[in-house]
Order: structure tokens, then C-alpha cells, then sequence
């Protein structure tokens, strides 16, 4: 005769693993949509990223339908990425382990979080950003979390509880901030001298422009984070549309262009090219939702957890940063997102 005890876990925890997969399902809508400013109920349903064709509920089964199709599209056939297969295996897998490890009502509070964590951490590190409905609407959540159920908190007093959370997420935010300006003091600016001459075209697109140096190829805006972020490239020839101003330095800000006393503004130039030997290129030591981040991760975790995901992320993307020099040459353009570091801490 089966154990009550027994089958009562069992249902729960594969209750647990089905609710994981299909909210995986729901945060690889959220991956793919929020980056590029898409709803995320409109369409309400999942369509292909190539044909565009709507899915068909039985398309579109959590973890099923990706092996069943082979990771195709039915109606085009285009590759269907292992990662919609992995975001929901990897949600699963954690909504049963927090189910397994905490009280019900701190497992439902740590689903919503490890959501938010994995969906930060995929579109982290696809498009280098972490949007605001992760962060501040995570914030959010935390703190409203910390009132529902003070025990996240260590307390059972909720008014206690809601303080340290929102005490916890200021902590975060603030001090990531001032990580950030220190670093932009003492490392704000990286200086490359390129192999030897080497050609570069800064040239306009829409609202932006392609940046090339060699082989090195980026988003103009990607280098500038500040209205006081200068970037300067000096040349051995300069050329600004069709005029030739020989040897140069020039001095651009993101909408700006400095060439001795002679200021141009970039709106009103299709295309620069020319020869530069050597560059001076602004950086940022993170972005500011990774300071928004890590302010989610302490209204939901608290002040201790704040400064451990911050120790343990750092030491994780170090020596990730150390592992691509050794394995090979990174290129000077390369950019390691912090926020899945972050996550990674706070998971842990």
C-alpha cells in the first residue's frame, strides 16, 4: 500500500516541475519581447521568430513541443534555439528544488524571484541590458513580498520585515552606485594603440551609426553611458565627409565632434573614415540595471545577500574574464555583462 505521506510529495513536487516549465515557457516570451520593446500579451500567442507564424497550443507544450519538432519550426522550419528548450528545463528544475527546500509560503515568494533571475540572466547576456520590468518591478515585488511573508525577512513582524527589505534594496542600489563612480574615476577610460595604422568609418544609421575599427565592429552608442563620455581617436588621416584634414585627433562626444577648435555635429554627418593608430574609449565599470538589479535581489533576499552576490559575482566574472584571456585574445571591443554574475550570486 502506497505511502500517503509519500504520493501527497510526489503530486506536489511534480506540481511544482509543471508549474516551472510552463512559466519557463512564459520567460522566454519575456527574453525574446522585452529587449525589443514588444507586449508581452500581444499576440497572446508564441509565434515563430522567423516566419512569424503563430504557434498552435500543441506547438507550443512546455519542454515537449521543442523535442517533438526538433528544434524547428513547423511552418518554416527555421532552428528554433536550445535556448527556449533550456530557460524552461532550467525554471523547472528550480521551482522543484525551492519547493523541496523551503516552507510553501517562501517557496511561492522565491518562484517569483528565481523568475526574475533567470529572465535577467538570458537577456543579460544576449542584448547587455536588464530592463525596468525586471528590475524596479522586481524591486517592487520584493518589498510587497517581505509584507505577505515576513519570514523572508528573519522576522515575523511585518512592519519590520517591509523596513528591511526596502532598506535592503537601498543598500543594493547605493552601493553599486558608488562602485561605479569610483570605478569611472579611476577607470573610466581605456587606452588601445592599435598593431599599426588601421582603417575605421564611424557611419550613420537611423538614429545611431556603425562604429568600425579593423575588424573591431559596434553600435556607436554602446561606448557612451555619459553626456561627459569622450571618446578620441588619433589619426594619421582624417576624413570628415568628403574633406581630407590630414593628420588629427578627434574628439567626439555621442552627438559631437571636436577637430581642433572646429566643434560638427554628428547629426548633420552621414559618414567619417580615415586611419587611426590609436584610440581612447570610454568605460563603464557596469550598467545601471545592474544597480537596479541588485536592488530587486535585496528587497527580496536582504542586506547579507546583497553583499554576498556582489563578493560572489565579482569573483564568478573574474575568473570567467581570466578564463576568455587565457583560452584566447579577447578582443578590446568585448563587453561581460554582471548582471548574470549577480544572479548567480544571489541564487547561491
Amino acid at each position: 500500500m502506497a505511502n500517503p505521506l509519500a504520493v501527497y510529495q510526489f503530486i506536489f513536487a511534480a506540481f511544482a516541475f509543471f508549474l516551472g516549465a510552463v512559466v519557463g515557457s512564459f520567460l522566454n516570451v519575456c527574453i525574446y519581447r522585452l529587449p525589443l520593446d514588444l507586449s508581452v500579451n500581444k499576440p497572446r500567442r508564441s509565434f515563430c521568430p522567423g516566419c512569424k507564424a503563430q504557434l498552435t497550443w500543441y506547438q507550443n507544450v512546455p519542454l515537449l513541443s521543442w523535442l517533438f519538432l526538433r528544434g524547428k519550426c513547423a511552418s518554416c522550419g527555421a532552428r528554433i534555439a536550445f535556448r527556449y528548450f533550456a530557460v524552461e528545463l532550467l525554471t523547472a528544475l528550480l521551482f522543484l528544488w525551492v519547493w523541496k527546500v523551503f516552507p510553501w509560503p517562501i517557496a511561492i515568494a522565491y518562484w517569483i524571484f528565481v523568475s526574475l533571475l533567470i529572465a535577467a540572466t538570458f537577456i543579460d547576456f544576449e542584448h547587455f541590458i536588464i530592463p525596468d520590468e525586471i528590475t524596479i518591478g522586481g524591486t517592487v515585488a520584493g518589498i510587497v513580498a517581505s509584507l505577505v511573508v515576513p519570514e523572508l525577512m528573519d522576522t515575523a513582524h511585518r512592519g519590520r520585515a517591509v523596513l528591511t527589505s526596502a532598506a535592503s534594496a537601498a543598500l543594493g542600489y547605493v552601493l553599486l552606485w558608488l562602485v561605479l563612480e569610483a570605478g569611472k574615476k579611476v577607470f573610466g577610460k581605456k587606452r588601445i594603440k592599435l598593431d599599426g595604422p588601421t582603417p575605421f568609418t564611424w557611419t550613420r544609421k537611423d538614429d545611431d551609426a556603425d562604429f568600425v575599427v579593423g575588424e573591431e565592429k559596434g553600435l556607436w552608442s554602446d561606448y557612451f553611458s555619459r553626456e561627459t563620455d569622450q571618446l578620441i581617436l588619433h589619426c594619421d588621416e582624417a576624413i570628415v565627409e568628403e574633406r581630407n584634414l590630414g593628420r588629427a585627433d578627434l574628439r567626439f562626444h555621442y552627438n559631437r565632434v571636436n577637430v581642433g577648435a572646429e566643434e560638427l555635429v554628428l547629426d548633420s554627418l552621414d559618414r567619417i573614415s580615415g586611419v587611426v593608430r590609436e584610440l581612447e574609449i570610454p568605460r563603464e565599470a557596469m550598467g545601471r540595471g545592474d544597480l537596479k538589479f541588485l536592488a530587486c535581489i535585496g528587497a527580496f533576499l536582504g542586506w547579507r545577500a546583497v553583499l554576498f552576490s556582489v563578493f560572489a559575482g565579482s569573483l564568478v566574472g573574474s575568473l570567467v574574464g581570466l578564463f576568455t584571456l587565457v583560452v584566447g585574445k579577447r578582443v578590446w571591443s568585448a563587453k561581460l555583462p554582471f548582471g548574470p554574475y549577480l544572479a548567480l550570486g544571489a541564487l547561491i
